[in-house]
């Protein structure tokens, strides 16, 4: 094996970039998705814990992450 193909990397720099931020993007949907509960097992809170963010807007921002890391894995690095 040469010096060369010893000390290259998997992907470019670029596609790290990318994958990084489908990594935070994952994330942040997930963050999106707490809460809810109620601190009392007696009360019920539907209104919160069904919130069209954590229903609708949270699992969409999750899967654009992950299709954000499909494309940085699958992107071709000019490198």
């Amino acid at each position: 094996m040469s010096e060369s193909t010893k000390n290259e990397l998997a992907f470019g720099k670029e596609n790290y970039k990318l994958f990084i931020a489908a990594v935070v993007v994952v994330i942040i949907g997930y963050l999106l998705m707490v809460g809810g509960g109620s601190d009392d097992p007696t009360v019920f809170n539907g209104d919160e814990l069904f919130s069209p963010i954590r229903i609708t807007v949270a699992p969409i921002i999750v899967l654009l992450g992950f299709g954000l890391g499909m494309y940085a894995i699958m992107k071709k690095s000019k490198d």
